[in-house]
């Protein structure tokens, strides 16, 4: 489907007959998709968006300025206040779709006067052959739904607003929600259970007598009653739901700011102060001990050449004394010997010559151990022993020595620290201040929660009361009305119903999974930042998107910019326009909005030429400025451009060729 033209004639500040040419064919072989309209807020770009749906949709049309107008005083409303009463206000759009593998041109128009007759419009649709088609008018509303549905169209017109509310709302708006019900078909399955609910107490009605009947049509009533109730129950509970949440990030807040300016620290002063006196305590007694072991043999750790020397020496002068008795003996042994051999009558010659070898065999067993310097120490064994504890000693107390310093810097490092933490501390009366604000916040949650459990409390009690009273219908049909057929149709709609039920599991299953993939892709291509999401899950009751990064933790939505929820919203819109399986134009009023360069340039070289065949923009100077409209012409992305000039003297809107640069 292709927007050709679009003719304004009288319609809002658009005065007398105004032609839009919106194909986006440059010639035979080329075509640029976008056609960019620009305009001030207020002069009439909304007001041309509102003609599309007018066109196509009539009565039907969720225009911006229709609010809660009837459809009368909406067409009075669209009336160009500078015309004659009696002239005609109308929009043509003419559009071309491919059917039966041909491409036909439709020219819609809606013409009317001020006060029209039965308040309503004329409908016209011109052919090829510039014929009116009557029997195409008559089913227009339902020939456009299979064109272009009007539960989906949101999805291919939409504005910046529209975005700005979906990039906001963790839940999608209403109108999103319904463009995703009938873009997964659900539209379809609940209006079939509907008319199954419908048939069926139409039969009961039928069947039974006055008695049954009248019996039948107060559990009817009580019912829809009860069903009302519960709808506007529901409605309560969703309200105080996010009252919840709004005081809960308050209340975040509040103690936010009780813990950065020291309300938590000031609240355990006391604690910080007692256990700064244990510090303290603790490095007096480090202190001590320390006190106690340079009381013993810690000073001489300051002469340890002198006890290493002395003890060297001690252990040489031992050594050499152990030697010098061994000698002794030595000698003592060989004069026994020799005492002996003369008595023995061994000849003297003999006895000489064994005295001279154990002579020198005495001088050669000792020559090593000879003592070149004189001992000067002269200590005994036992003071040799002490010396040796002292040494041993001296060094276990210098290791304790260590230890006690490295206890007492870290002991001291630690009563810094809550001395710090002690004078960051809030002051006693802003502690106040600031605890008062916590614990009011806190009330206020406490106090939301309490009737959000009330009010979803009776919500329940209301959910089985209509469940009770659907049971008293049941059995009422069961228990009093025999007629065949329409106990044969009871049963049928009962099994169609839980058919129904898992075909729209099912249904809504299938379609989000391709729909999350859609978005995730979207979105990553936008953003140009693929580490930021891995992976996008859409909840089948909310449709509210859930975010998860690469280690498949979540990604609070809050956690992104402006920007990212922006784009985040535009790519869900564009994932729902590419799943629904329709080759639409998209058109698309101030898209921009709070976008800064960077998002703003990947919408315009990303999004904007690849969102549809035809994409027409309606934009303000500060949205697509200069630079970006500049890079879409370099892209060679624009068919048309087009000014939309407002006098503001005259309060009307003229139509011309160009953009504001």
């Amino acid at each position: 489907m292709i927007f050709l033209e679009l003719v304004l004639q009288n319609f809002g500040p658009y005065s007398g007959k105004q032609v839009i040419n919106l194909n986006p064919k440059i010639d035979e072989e080329s075509s640029h998709p976008i056609i960019l309209l620009g305009g001030m807020n207020g002069g009439g770009k909304t007001t041309l968006m509102d003609a599309i749906r007018l066109a196509l949709y009539g009565s039907r049309a969720q225009c911006s300025t229709r609010g809660n107008l009837s459809y009368s005083d909406f067409l009075n409303q669209c009336v160009n206040n500078k015309i004659d009463p009696v002239a005609d206000t109308r929009i043509e759009l003419l559009f071309e779709h491919i059917e039966n593998d041909k491409p036909i041109k439709y020219r819609v128009v809606r013409s009317w006067t001020k006060n029209p007759k039965d308040g309503k419009d004329t409908l016209g649709i011109l052919g090829d052959s510039d014929t009116w088609p009557d029997a195409l008018v008559n089913i227009w509303d339902e020939y456009i739904e299979n064109l272009l549905p009007l539960g989906i169209s949101n999805l291919f017109l939409f504005d910046g607003e529209q975005v700005k509310e979906l990039a906001e709302q963790e839940i999608p708006p209403p109108v999103v929600v319904d463009a995703i019900r009938g873009l997964l078909g659900l539209e379809l399955a609940d209006r079939l259970a509907v008319d199954l609910d419908i048939l069926v107490n139409r039969k009961l009605k039928e069947v039974g007598n006055s008695k049954d009947l009248a019996n039948l049509e107060e559990i009817e009533t009580r019912l829809t009653q009860q069903q009302e109730d519960y709808q506007t129950t529901e409605e309560k509970v969703e309200i105080l739901k996010n009252q919840v949440e709004e005081l809960e990030q308050k209340q975040q807040e509040a103690f936010d700011k009780f813990i950065s300016e020291g309300g938590k620290i000031a609240a355990e002063r006391n604690q910080l102060e007692l256990q700064q006196n244990t510090k303290t305590a603790e490095i007096e007694q480090v202190r001590q001990s320390m006190c106690e072991l340079a009381a013993d043999v810690l000073p001489l750790a300051l002469i340890p050449n002198l006890l290493n020397q002395a003890q060297t020496q001690g252990e040489k002068e031992f050594r050499h004394q152990q030697v010098q008795i061994s000698k002794d003996l030595l000698l003592e042994r060989d004069q026994r010997l020799l005492t002996w051999l003369n008595q023995v009558e061994v000849s003297p010659i003999q006895v000489e010559k064994i005295q001279s070898f154990l002579i020198q065999d005495v001088d050669s067993l000792y020559a090593k151990t000879l003592q070149t310097e004189a001992p000067w120490l002269l200590a005994d064994d036992e003071t040799l022993s002490q010396l040796d504890n002292l040494i041993y000693h001296l060094e276990n107390s210098n290791l304790s020595a260590k230890e006690k310093l490295a206890i007492l810097k870290n002991k001291e490092e630690e009563i810094h620290t809550l001395e710090r933490q002690v004078q960051t501390a809030a002051a006693p009366e802003d502690y106040t201040k600031l605890r008062q604000a916590v614990e009011a916040a806190q009330n206020q949650v406490v106090e939301a929660k309490a009737n959000y459990e009330t009010i979803r409390r009776r919500l329940a009690e209301l959910e089985t009361i209509i469940a009770k009273s659907k049971r008293e219908l049941s059995d009422y049909t069961l228990e009093n009305i025999k007629h065949k057929n329409s106990e044969h149709i009871i049963t049928s709609a009962a099994k169609v119903q839980n058919t129904l039920k898992i075909f729209r599991e099912k249904l809504t299953l299938r379609k989000l999974n391709k729909l999350e993939e859609e978005v995730k892709n979207c979105f990553l291509y936008l953003l140009h930042k693929s580490d930021l999401v891995h992976r996008i899950t859409i909840d089948t009751k909310t449709f509210s998107l859930l975010l998860y990064d690469l280690n498949g933790k979540p990604v609070p939505k809050h956690r992104l910019s402006a920007g990212e929820k922006q784009l985040l919203a535009i790519a869900f819109l564009w994932g729902l326009a590419k799943v629904s399986g329709h080759r639409l134009p998209v058109a698309i009023d101030t898209p921009l909005g709070r976008l800064d360069s960077s998002h703003r340039s990947n919408l315009v070289e990303r999004y904007f030429p690849s969102a549809s065949h035809q994409v027409i923009l309606l934009s303000t100077d500060t949205e697509i400025g200069k630079k970006e409209v500049e890079t879409l012409r370099e892209n060679e992305a624009i068919a048309r451009e087009y000014l939309l000039k407002y006098d503001s003297s005259t309060r009307q809107t003229t139509i011309q060729p160009g953009y504001f640069w």
